[in-house]
């Protein structure tokens, strides 16, 4: 018999981090723990208010259900949270946790230490000085991919662009660029040409989630790929995801489990994306470091060799101890010596 509680936890950012939807000060998260014998399990239910499907009133509710229910079948379980995909990743991840014991959610030589996961670095948005100062930070560190947050100022992180790439040719170095929607059809048709001659990677969400006839026209137009990242939030039907697929035609998709629906969730995208011919990638939707842990490991267990967005566990003041580690831009287990 298993048992299961929850709690909420409230995460500091170290530093105000701005997006086109807002600055964010603070991350609500909430924790699953399940016993089960001698063994336990922890999950986060990483919710992101304002931009979760599951961002709604009766959240806690569906929680304390969860684990009022939580020896009942996982495919009942898996319908029964559908439309909260937040909290059925935290139930994957527990599960899992319980099944492979401390810090494991899915084994390999990366949990092992013998191997790593290259991510992009991140700039989140600001002032010139304050980007730039990032960039310069990641660069030294030696990222050689590094993602921008733009659509806020687009005259100025044009300009951020136009600097790096003098000093950095497209083979020395991968700029990808993150709108999360913030330009409108008309602006982002001039955009995706700008970054063209700028030779960018790629532009996550030109335009808002939800004008799929205008996403399409700009997928098949552009010369910058476009990746769907907000535009896959609330799909949670595998017909519905194929149809979205079809129908926009995109370069990529960015996948973020906590919002769509979990690993299983994340697992039905990748199949859908690599028989259409269309890349992806997986970052983090600034989880804790237990989420990112579980989220890492995942992410190795799929073999994509792009790197990944997964550089987000030191935003944080309150986080928690981490067997992460970044050096560089490569993402390992640290391995604790036992001691005789």
């Amino acid at each position: 018999m298993k048992t299961a509680t929850f709690k909420q936890y409230l995460l500091q950012f170290k530093n105000p981090s701005g997006t086109s939807r807002g600055v964010l000060h603070t991350k609500e998260t909430f924790f699953l723990e399940i016993l089960e014998g001698d063994k336990k399990g922890i999950g986060e239910c990483a919710l992101f208010r304002g931009l979760s499907f599951d961002d709604v009133p009766d959240y806690e509710e569906k929680l304390t259900w969860l684990c009022e229910n939580i020896n009942q079948d996982s495919a009942y379980l898996k319908k029964e949270l559908l439309h909260f995909p937040s909290i059925w990743f935290g139930y994957e991840q527990a599960i899992l946790n319980v099944k492979n014991g401390e810090n494991l959610y899915f084994p390999s030589d990366f949990t092992e230490g013998k191997s790593s996961i290259k991510i992009n670095g991140l700039i989140w948005m600001g002032n010139v000085d304050f980007m730039q100062t990032q960039i310069e930070e990641k660069l030294e560190l030696g990222f050689d991919c590094i993602k921008l947050k733009i659509g806020v100022d687009w005259n100025s992180e044009k300009e951020i662009l136009r600097k790096l790439r003098e000093k950095f040719p497209k083979e020395q170095l991968e700029l990808r660029v993150d709108a999360n929607g913030g330009f409108t059809f008309e602006e982002a048709k001039i955009v995706l040409k700008e970054l063209y001659e700028l030779g960018i990677h790629s532009i996550e969400q030109p335009i808002k989630a939800g004008f799929i006839s205008e996403m399409e026209k700009l997928c098949s137009e552009t010369k910058t790929p476009i990746a769907l990242d907000e535009e896959l939030i609330g799909v949670v039907d595998f017909e519905q995801k194929r149809k979205l697929l079809e129908k926009i035609k995109p370069q990529y998709i960015i996948l973020k489990p906590a919002l769509i629906g979990g690993f299983s969730g994340t697992d039905e995208w990748i199949s859908l994306a690599e028989n259409l011919g269309i890349g992806w990638w997986i970052t983090s939707a600034l989880e804790s470091n237990i989420g990112l842990n579980a989220i890492a490991q995942y992410t190795f267990s799929k073999g994509n060799k792009m790197p990944q967005g997964l550089g987000t566990g030191g935003l944080f003041t309150n986080n928690f101890e981490s067997n992460l580690q970044l050096e560089g831009d490569l993402l390992s287990m640290k391995i604790q010596e036992i001691q005789a």
